[in-house]
């Protein structure tokens, strides 16, 4: 390399160097190399229209998360959610292993916290849960062989039951119980369930009934059970879906001393246990929101939108001069950021999502892809980074390159942009974003630095 062509080389990569450090200017910014006789500008611009609205997404599969999600909490800005969680149960053995001469002592229901010990919402307050006995069938639907095949969302794969689903369960609560939920350190939370429910049980187990005899017959007997938050409840917890029954026991052992045991009921299959996520967003700027009106623009909200797990909400973003930009053949495209800024929802008990994504949806609204990370086949994530004391909002960050190189291909014709949080944790949380504001206006930014040859 010649000296001249070495001190090119040099004195571009320090302009592109430059530009990094004025890249949170709200400017257009131009630097040529006319000094050098090179007939090339690099430039930065921020000052793309990015129309918002908050948009309502459909079919959000329930099942198989992981987590019994079991809660109520409320909000200013978007009112009240409630999870409640079914499941499908099964004995641990269908032989009467129950001891000569046992007597039933109590049944119980053990839950377990999740891995993450997952809360959203205030943790101080008492919470009260029950649970029902389930009378219809929990069964799975696969909308992929359906009619509806053509409106299936891109996160939804297989059979599944979707978040919005009931199923009926009787009135009057086989158990109650109360609890503080002490997040960071309970071990267990154990609700007593009615002794009429759990003598039958023991009995028929006992005396070989054919109710007990075989899964399906079981299932047929007691075709599962819902956990119901109470109205009142403040949080929304997260257990783990490995739930249990205990049906105590007691009798007398060989030596004269009682002896305890139990017989194990637990959670069937991942498959048929989910998550009912009910919202009520009456007197909320989104109380226009639901399942056949899915979309509310910025203005229309008050000046605001929302990213919500389990509800399913996410904020929809149409970048119209950007196609057009990108129809100028003589620039090249050196770096892309889409930066969103976030305001604090309350204390820390109301956390922020972790990570979001970027889903490509079609003119009809359907969620049809995924940004990947630049030039790979992953999903593009960008983690929450938190604001601070002094004013600075939390942020996510992701980089467009390769989706504004390619916006104007088949790839992205006709399609907007829903900024969601990722999966799983739309389908097994509550967390949830605002999108911080100046001026009247969303702090939603797209940031380009480019090359203009001229």
């Amino acid at each position: 390399m010649s000296q001249l062509l070495r001190f090119k080389y040099l004195y571009f990569l320090s302009i592109i160097s430059a530009l990094s450090l004025f890249a949170s200017c709200n400017k257009e910014m131009s630097v040529s190399l006319d000094e050098i006789d090179e007939d090339i500008a690099v430039t930065f611009i921020d000052s793309f229209t990015v129309h918002t609205s908050t948009y309502q997404l459909n079919y959000l599969p329930s099942s198989a998360t992981g987590n019994i999600l079991v809660g109520k909490v409320r909000s200013n800005d978007l009112g009240s959610i409630k999870s409640t969680s079914y499941l499908r149960l099964a004995l641990d053995s269908y032989t009467d292993n129950i001891p000569e001469g046992a007597v039933f002592d109590s049944v119980n229901v053990v839950l377990r916290p999740n891995n993450v010990r997952y809360y959203y919402g205030d943790t101080t307050q008492i919470q009260t849960l029950s649970v029902h006995k389930v009378t219809q069938e929990i069964v799975t639907t696969n909308i992929l062989s359906s009619i509806d095949s053509y409106n299936a969302p891109v996160y939804v794969n297989g059979p599944t039951i979707f978040s919005d689903k009931k199923f009926a369960y009787e009135s009057s609560a086989l158990g109650t119980g109360q609890f503080r939920p002490y997040v960071n350190s309970i071990d267990t939370i154990s609700l007593r369930l009615t002794d009429e429910f759990g003598k039958d049980l023991f009995d028929k187990i006992n005396t070989n009934d054919f109710n007990v005899s075989n899964i399906e017959a079981f299932q047929s007997y007691l075709k599962g059970i819902a956990i119901v938050p109470e109205d009142n409840n403040t949080v929304v917890l997260g257990f783990n879906d490995t739930l249990n029954i205990h049906l105590n026991y007691s009798y007398v052992g060989s030596d004269g001393f009682k002896v305890t045991g139990k017989k194990v009921i637990s959670n069937y299959s991942p498959s048929y246990q989910y998550n009912n996520v009910e919202y009520d967003r009456t007197g909320t700027p989104f109380e226009g929101l639901s399942g056949s009106n899915r979309e509310i623009s910025f203005q229309q909200a008050n000046r605001s939108a929302v990213i919500q797990s389990g509800t399913g909400l996410a904020t929809k973003i149409k970048i119209p001069t950007l196609k057009e930009f990108m129809y100028n053949e003589n620039i090249s495209i050196n770096k892309a950021e889409l930066i969103i800024e976030t305001e604090a929802l309350g204390s820390g008990n109301y956390p922020a999502p972790s990570s979001l994504m970027l889903i490509v949806s079609d003119k009809n609204g359907l969620a049809t892809n995924y940004v990947p990370s630049p030039f790979a086949n992953t999903i593009q994530q960008a983690t929450y980074m938190p604001g601070n004391d002094v004013g600075q909002n939390g942020k996510y960050i992701f980089n467009l390159i390769d989706y504004i190189k390619n916006i104007n291909t088949n790839r992205y014709i006709d399609t907007d942009l829903l900024i969601s949080t990722i999966t799983p944790a739309l389908f097994g949380t509550v967390n949830t974003a605002k999108i911080a504001t100046e001026n009247g206006k969303p702090k939603i930014k797209l940031n380009i630095v480019y090359t203009k040859f001229r």
